[in-house]
């Protein structure tokens, strides 16, 4: 499968947007690691934090990478030695109640909402609330932020040892 591209005549198309972002959650879904590092920019943010409501600097986060971390991350789980991820979890991903929210300071703002079905060993489901801001690099969506936020953020969670 092609990554979608956006025409950047129409600036806000849609379709290849939800298409972009569930083609994310596939690579993720099926640790297909450098097709997946493929889809960020060079500025790009991932970020799992514990309190929404906080800024990134004013807490203790799940996940707060950089490009360069992320591509650490990326490396760090193709090695097969990770041992929270020996076997490998089998994941499946759905997104839902997608919101365009228009463009803002050069971003595309969407947001969905997911639910990951995690197996290894027994049945884990995530839920929460996906945003992202892409950008638009030659013609080609990246994802320049994504922030999880997972429903159960404040309380205690499993071992988060995946691509959420």
């Amino acid at each position: 499968m092609t990554v979608p591209t956006l025409d950047e005549a129409t600036n806000l198309d849609k379709t290849a947007i939800a298409e972009f972002l569930v083609l994310e959650a596939r690579y993720a879904d099926e640790h297909d690691y450098p097709a997946w590092e493929s889809l960020w920019d060079d500025t790009a943010l991932y970020w799992v934090p514990r309190d929404p409501s906080k800024a990134i600097d004013q807490q203790m986060s799940y996940i707060a990478d950089n490009r360069a971390r992320i591509h650490s991350r990326i490396a760090q789980l193709s090695t097969g030695a990770r041992y929270a991820q020996e076997p490998q979890s089998k994941l499946r991903r759905q997104l839902s109640n997608f919101e365009y929210n228009g463009v803002s300071e050069g971003l595309i703002e969407v947001a969905a909402n997911f639910s990951v079905f995690e197996y290894r060993d027994e049945l884990t489901i995530w839920a929460g609330r996906y945003e992202y801001g892409l950008v638009l690099r030659d013609g080609n969506l990246r994802i320049q932020r994504k922030v999880v936020n997972l429903i159960n953020a404040a309380g205690p969670i499993p071992t988060l040892a995946f691509l959420i």
